[in-house]
């Protein structure tokens, strides 16, 4: 008696294609599965994803909360350091360079220079942001980091870390002292005999 696995050796591991319009005694003829009419059974017709027919669809339907910092991000051409050696020693390698050799798409985007690879050229390099291995190595390499000013490229310094304060506490009202009042002026005690002796009446002639 044959064993299952005896059975199937010889039978193929991956299944045949489906055959799609060989008439309709196959079940796949004619429209070849793809129904009657309506843009999907056209040719070369993109269903975008999400579409419902028309109708409003479900992310435009449901309302849209809280906050998102993709617009705030800070977005840049990549360059890395070892792109950098295609340019002679001394050269300026500044947004309009990189583009004309093709290492940035546009200058749309202020360019930031990552440390991957080794910089051998002794190159002056004006860029909107560097990663602090790709400052070190042109400096090292003899060359100058520049911002887009064409200033030297200092890093700003670290946010301190916030330490909230210690809550005062607040003294009980009974185990404070009196506050002894002031002691007051002569020229006060006597501008208030004054307001308070009764005037005198006049003399009969």
């Amino acid at each position: 008696m044959s064993m299952i696995h005896e059975v199937t050796t010889g039978a193929p591991r991956n299944k045949l294609r489906k055959r799609k319009g060989r008439g309709e005694s196959s079940g796949h003829g004619k429209t070849s599965g793809r129904g009657n009419k309506g843009s999907k059974a056209r040719v070369g017709t993109y269903i975008k994803r999400g579409y419902e027919g028309g109708q409003t669809p479900i992310f435009r339907r449901i309302p849209k909360r809280g906050f998102s910092n993709f617009d705030f991000a800070n977005r840049f051409s990549i360059v890395n350091l070892e792109a950098l050696n295609i340019f002679d020693d001394g050269t300026l390698v500044d947004a309009a360079a990189l583009r004309e050799k093709g290492l940035i798409p546009n200058d749309t985007l202020p360019v930031k220079v990552l440390g991957d690879g080794e910089l051998t050229k002794k190159l002056t390099i004006q860029a909107g942001w560097y990663s602090k291995s790709a400052h070190g190595r042109i400096l090292a390499a003899g060359g100058a980091a520049q911002n887009l000013k064409g200033e030297a490229f200092v890093f700003p310094a670290p946010k301190k870390k916030f330490i909230p304060r210690e809550p005062v506490k607040k003294k009980i009202a009974a185990d404070e002292p009196a506050e002894a009042k002031p002691p007051e002026s002569k020229s006060a005690e006597a501008k208030t005999a004054a307001e308070t002796k009764p005037a005198e009446e006049p003399k009969a002639e």
